[in-house]
């Protein structure tokens, strides 16, 4: 939990969405990052929409994977990693992160939560109008006009940022935070305590 904070607080969860090599990893480690620097815990989610192998050839746990167990387990000192043969939605993932004050989560396109959406082209212009909960678009240096007067033209305000623009990104964020707290503070009646 972070060093700014005493009572236990649901994590925040920001999505980090486009599509393939827009950037997205490189957000999510920039934010990451910074969130760390200011002494937050982070969790990151990371959906792939093929296949990926994080064992390999040979180890004790690709041989018990081998032999046929649901779940795998490996831990030492440092770290523990869980595989198991079966893929996982997104909210009991994120239920697995509920000691973090921030989950950031990488694609998921179709939940539900705050999105940073990254528009690299005219081709990723239809995520503009067909994903929910836009927090910002994030448009790369060389965005075509017409994609950056359809962002402009929404019937709602969105912040539109720089590829680069990090400190603007952790605004939003934390912005998003203080709005997750006087909700909650509305919702058990603690009025204005901020």
């Amino acid at each position: 939990m972070s060093n700014n904070s005493t009572a236990r607080r649901e994590p925040v969860v920001i999505q980090v969405v486009g599509y393939k090599n827009t950037g997205k990893t490189t957000i999510v480690c920039r934010l990451t990052e910074s969130l760390k620097q200011s002494g937050y815990t982070i969790a990151t989610i990371k959906h792939d929409a093929h296949d990926f192998q994080i064992d390999h050839d040979g180890t004790d746990t690709w041989k018990h994977t081998q032999a046929g167990a649901d779940m795998t387990i490996i831990t030492s000192p440092y770290q523990t990693a869980i595989m198991q043969r079966e893929p996982s939605t997104l909210e009991q993932l994120i239920s697995r992160c509920s000691h973090a004050d921030w989950i950031l989560v990488e694609g998921f396109k179709a939940a539900h939560y705050p999105k940073l959406i990254i528009i690299r082209s005219s081709e990723d212009a239809e995520l503009i109008s067909s994903l929910s909960n836009p927090a910002a678009f994030i448009l790369w240096p060389d965005t075509p006009e017409p994609v950056i007067t359809t962002i402009q033209s929404l019937p709602y305000k969105v912040p539109i940022l720089g590829l680069n623009d990090t400190e603007q990104m952790l605004r939003i964020v934390h912005r998003l935070r203080l709005r997750d707290n006087a909700a909650e503070q509305q919702q058990y009646g603690l009025g204005n305590l901020m």
